[in-house]
């Protein structure tokens, strides 16, 4: 064993993660009481029950292999593939004093990818060190050290590389520069094959932040917290705004931030909320008394002090803050918060934390504005200390979710919703696998997913669940099967019908990635410290593994690396090799495309219907009002999908039923029933929160249509409608706090809102060990910086704000997120 592994190793990898508001994510119980909505419990829990979700053609219907079956067995479809991967991977040695090593996918399918090695040494107050850059054109099989094109300048490890967005060939470099008060970046146009230098007037807090509508718009935060914005590339700069506590971009050239106008950005609850939409010429304050603010789609949010106390309230603006309305949620105190968990174009799954120390929270989702809010999921788990939360959004299938509760004897349980928040239900045990000793009946229990929350507890999880838009109903993740997950041992699980049914993939931890939309699985077993040599894949959604050596001389793993979007046929492996007298990192990219022989035509795919057992009944599949019909490859076809592989679907709608339809607030449904029913608690009495502005109407019949249910006709709740703000009492925020498009007063304390998921960003992993050799601290790290950023990630927005920003934000998960913490 090499000096290195004893003195231990840090591994870093940025990922997808859940972020919070005002809040942070959590995970949920799975006791009875969780579940809100039970209309569909009888359908679903036959869903999850089939042996099949596919069609019934007997084409869909080929069952997976045993998990004793997959292992070791001979994948028929894969023969001679040895000399086929031998010949097309490719090795390459960093040969570099370097701690750490982060890349950067630049561009879609330009292959393009950039490594920044980082070797630094504290020294008192000041740390040295150097770093090289490399790049590649394709896909990492080879590298061209391009250090001198940026005058051998050290670059900042942890901000250092900000891709401009889609195929902009924009890349920003980010130079350390020691006791001075400016900072230079290095700019590139052409995707990082030239550079050229610009001194700023300012030292950078922050990454450079592009516009996502002018990538030549960027943006930034001095550690003066001073607002300063370049409208050409980074050669010119002017300064926006002074006190400047957080900044975000809104739609069509907006920028959003909040100020402190007494100078200490710490004065949580008495920041301003400002925007301009002609790049600083007028700034308008459009809340004040803010404690936080977050974006998400459409949805602008705003926590604010309600004038009693320490208790916050959410507002929201789907007009990027012309005019607001209070979120209908319970208030917060100063010792809990609210995060957005998710957002899409209709609505809003949002936590609010339980008073106390508690752990856990409720879920609520929102109707079409964001304001009202139907309790979704109860003792949602969401750790108050260290803000994690299992919270996943499947890609693959839209209307899945799945999450964690903590139950009433404090274990974790996992459940899912394919209903978009309407119902939650555990997940179906795999077929021929056991419960494990979590389970009181070893033929009854339930699978359950690992994943920040696990990850976090330090379980030998390396990664966070795994789906992709484009590789429809696929889902990877790291599981346990009993009555609650287990803390001793995972496995990889594999669903290919959007979470209704699993099967068991492989034994024990790994890492893995999906390639050819879907058309290809890898795994590289997690070994913690030992030497590996070995790269797994699949070619029929991890029914069947192959074994590749990709070389004969172990590698110490640190990561496993393909280019975002899934449609690659390149992965690659990172680690290091460690002797006597050097450590240095290498790689090994496999290119899968020779091993697929053939593009795949028209018979290599078959039809297959969502959310469905049966494809013959013309009554199944019906899913927040429509179905929809894919052509999916078949599993036994071994061939190429394609970069420019679209997914083919069939939308059609349904008629309308109770189960298109939520509980409106102030009404809830018994379980297994259709029926919305004033809460107990609300009968005879004023509701405590009411909507702002004359001319909002709050009118209800106790129903209201699932956002983004495309039902028609069919059966509509019918039943008087009132209006609930007859039933109002405004004791929630101060008339002064109150916005809306009627008020001739500039718009007084309203909010500061979440910091909302920012789709997806950049998928990740953290892990990390360290080790001093030789007397010097040395910590190696392995960071992969994805172009785009993802959907779907959380907001925290109670949270402490971070002294140190990255384009991704915190890292604490999955699924891709730009979380500032305001608390």
């Amino acid at each position: 064993m090499g000096p290195l592994l004893r003195c231990g190793f840090l591994l870093f990898f940025l990922g997808t993660f859940s972020t919070g508001l005002d809040f942070q994510s959590g995970s949920e119980s799975l006791g009875r009481s969780v579940f809100v909505r039970r209309s569909n419990a009888a359908k679903i829990a036959k869903r999850s029950a089939s042996s099949s979700l596919m069609g019934s053609s007997p084409d869909h219907r080929i069952k997976r292999r045993s998990a004793d079956q997959q292992q070791g067995a001979s994948c028929q479809q894969h023969q001679g593939f040895k000399n086929k991967l031998d010949a097309n991977t490719h090795d390459y040695s960093f040969n570099d004093l370097s701690g750490s090593v982060s890349l950067a996918w630049v561009g879609d399918g330009t292959g393009v990818i950039l490594a920044l090695t980082t070797f630094q040494v504290p020294f008192f107050m000041l740390r040295f060190g150097q770093s090289k850059l490399y790049r590649s054109e394709d896909y990492g099989k080879s590298f061209t050290d391009v250090t001198a094109s940026i005058n051998n300048t050290f670059i900042r490890s942890e901000i250092g590389i900000a891709i401009g967005p889609e195929n902009s060939g924009k890349v920003i470099l980010t130079s350390e520069v020691s006791g001075l008060e400016e900072s230079r970046i290095f700019v590139s146009v052409d995707f990082g094959k030239s550079f050229t230098s610009r001194d700023l007037p300012f030292n950078l807090l922050m990454q450079v932040s592009y516009n996502p509508e002018d990538p030549k718009v960027l943006l930034v935060l001095s550690i003066s917290y001073e607002l300063w914005l370049s409208q050409d590339f980074g050669s010119n700069w002017k300064k926006i705004h002074d006190m400047v506590c957080l900044v975000k971009w809104g739609r069509k050239n907006t920028i959003i931030f909040t100020s402190a106008n007494n100078g200490s950005c710490s004065d949580r609850g008495m920041l301003e909320l400002r925007k301009t939409t002609d790049y600083g010429k007028t700034i308008k304050t459009v809340a004040n008394k803010v404690y936080s603010f977050g974006l998400g789609e459409r949805f602008l949010f705003a926590s604010v002090m309600t004038g009693k106390g320490t208790l916050r309230n959410i507002l929201v603006s789907v007009d990027q803050g012309e005019t607001w309305n209070t979120a209908q949620l319970p208030p917060v105190g100063h010792e809990q918060f609210y995060s957005i968990l998710a957002t899409n174009e209709d609505m809003v799954f949002m936590h609010v934390d339980e008073p106390g120390d508690s752990g856990f929270g409720t879920i609520y989702v929102s109707d079409d504005r964001g304001t009202v809010y139907s309790k979704s999921l109860e003792r949602h788990l969401y750790t108050t200390t260290g803000g994690d939360t299992d919270f996943t959004n499947v890609t693959s299938l839209r209307g899945v979710f799945f999450t964690s509760i903590l139950a009433e004897d404090n274990s974790v349980q996992s459940v899912v919703s394919f209903d978009q928040g309407g119902e939650w239900v555990p997940l179906r045990k795999p077929d021929n696998i056991k419960c494990d000793a979590t389970a009181r009946d070893p033929d009854k229990c339930s699978l359950h997913i690992h994943a920040a929350y696990s990850i976090a507890m330090k379980l030998k999880v390396p990664m966070l669940p795994l789906s992709e838009p484009n590789a429809v109903g696929l889902i990877i993740a790291h599981g346990s099967v009993g009555d609650a997950i287990s803390v001793m041992h995972s496995d990889v699980y594999v669903s290919n019908d959007g979470g209704y049914s699993w099967t068991k993939a492989l034994d024990g931890p790994h890492h893995y990635a999906i390639l050819d939309s879907g058309g290809l699985l890898v795994a590289v077993e997690d070994r913690g410290e030992e030497l590996i040599n070995q790269i797994k894949f699949s070619t029929d959604e991890g029914q069947c593994w192959s074994v590749h050596n990709f070389t004969s001389d172990p590698i110490f793993f640190t990561g496993l690396a393909s280019e975002p979007g899934a449609r690659s046929m390149n992965v690659s492996i990172w680690g290091y090799r460690d002797s006597l007298l050097s450590q240095y990192w290498v790689s090994f990219t496999i290119d899968f495309r020779e091993l697929l022989t053939r593009v795949c035509e028209d018979k290599d795919y078959v039809q297959w219907l969502a959310h469905s057992d049966d494809i013959s009944d013309p009554n199944d599949g019906c899913m927040l009002g429509y179905k929809e019909k894919f052509l999916r490859l078949r599993k036994d076809s071994v061939c190429w999908n394609g970069r420019d592989y679209e997914i083919n679907k069939q939308p059609t709608p349904c008629p309308c039923t109770l189960d298109d339809f939520l509980c409106d607030f102030g009404y809830y449904r018994k379980e297994n029933s259709s029926v919305c029913e004033e809460q107990p608690d609300l009968k005879g009495k004023v509701l405590e929160f009411c909507l702002n502005g004359k001319e909002e109407k709050l009118i209800t019949s106790g129903y209201r249509k699932i956002p983004g249910d495309k039902c028609e006709g069919g059966e509509v709740p019918v039943r008087k409608e009132i209006d609930l703000r007859e039933r109002c009492v405004s004791d929630q925020v101060t008339p002064e706090l109150q916005v809306g498009s009627h008020s001739s007063r500039s718009v007084a304390i309203v909010v500061a809102v979440v910091l909302v998921m920012l789709l997806s960003v950049t998928a990740g992993v953290v892990f990390v060990k360290k080790y001093v050799c030789g007397g010097r601290f040395l910590v190696h790290r392995y960071s992969v910086l994805q172009q785009h950023v993802e959907a779907n990630a959380t907001d925290d927005m109670d949270e402490p704000l971070e002294t140190e920003h990255t384009q991704n934000g915190k890292i604490v998960f999955h699924d891709d997120s730009d979380e500032e913490m305001l608390e």
